[in-house]
């Protein structure tokens, strides 16, 4: 489990924003908490687990995919919003993120 510091929220923030706007070829001020990374930037599921590698090494997380999963199918997170307040839930409880409700 990594501890929140202050600038956390900030940095999970700038890396999601610089991961969709590179992985899906459009500009960073295009994108909005509110945007739908399938709908409006015709992602995929499997961009997740992307940016969820790049967390567990940069915070050195022990979290299992099929933890998160189980989250995922009851929290589904479609937008670049949501995911950024998964990807705090999950550097904050880690695999315990499954007991949350």
């Amino acid at each position: 489990m990594a501890k929140i510091e202050n600038g956390t929220v900030e940095e999970v923030r700038r890396i999601v924003y610089e991961f969709f706007s590179e992985e899906c070829e459009v500009s960073i001020d295009e994108l909005k908490d509110d945007t739908n990374v399938i709908k409006d930037l015709e992602g995929d599921s499997l961009m997740f687990l992307e940016l969820l590698e790049i967390f567990k090494k940069k915070y050195g997380l022990n979290v299992e995919l099929k933890t998160v999963g189980k989250y995922v199918v009851k929290h589904p997170a479609e937008t670049i919003g949501a995911i950024i307040g998964m990807t705090m839930l999950i550097i904050e409880h880690e695999n315990r993120i499954a007991e949350l409700e």
